[in-house]
Formats: structure tokens, sequence, C-alpha cells
């Protein structure tokens, strides 16, 4: 069975360099550029794994992390944050917003990657 990923970031580019990276583990992966548009794709699609910006229009990853744990579905469901905000009290926010794991762009592929696994298993 194939696993699901949702990667959520206002920038393309760092969608789809997300998106290929997981995609190389096997992942089909589904993009959203908000916190609104991820949440209706959440609802559409039960997912095994989520990536998520903080800084995005119409909804910060923050409140996208709250709305999404609020779900039973997603209850236990891994969340990545991986945002360009290095500050303690950014990290510790995404965290008590329900976040697995806070981790800083740019990312390499290897260092996701490995998250992921050890998230997953």
């Amino acid at each position: 069975m194939t696993r699901k990923a949702l990667v959520v970031d206002d920038s393309a580019i760092v969608r789809n360099m997300h998106m290929v990276m997981l995609q190389s583990e096997g992942f089909d992966v589904t993009a959203a550029e908000n916190g609104y548009d991820g949440l209706e794709k959440a609802l559409a699609t039960d997912f095994d794994l989520v990536l998520v910006d903080v800084n995005m229009p119409r909804m910060d990853g923050f409140t996208f992390c709250k709305e999404l744990r609020a779900l039973s579905q997603y209850r236990d469901t891994p969340i990545i944050i991986i945002s360009t905000e290095e500050g303690e009290g950014d990290k510790m926010a995404g965290l008590k917003a329900g976040a697995n794991l806070f981790l800083i762009k740019p990312i390499k592929s290897s260092e996701l990657i490995a998250n992921v696994r050890i998230l997953l298993t």
C-alpha cells in the first residue's frame, strides 16, 4: 500500500522540491498552497504524513496544525513543520500546535527522509 503525504507551502518551488523528495521514497504526494487548501484536502483524503510551512497567506502553519490535530483521523499523523523561522519561540509554538518536528529550510533530502522514516516507524 502506497503511503500518502500532504505538502502545504505557499511557495511553488518549495512545494515541488518537497514533493520530489517524498516521491523518491514512494509516497503519493498531494500539494496545497495554504492552510485552508490543505485542510480541504485533508478532509477529502487520509494522509500518512503532513509537511507544512509556517508563513502562508490565509492560514499560517501553526493554525493549520491545530485545526488538523482537532480532526480525529489526524490525531496521530506525523506533522513536520519546515520553515525559515529559526527562533526557539517559533519551534516551541510549532510543537505546541501539534507538530511532531520543526525543521529549518532549506532542508536536505537525506535529512527529511531520515526524519520521515523515524516518524513513520
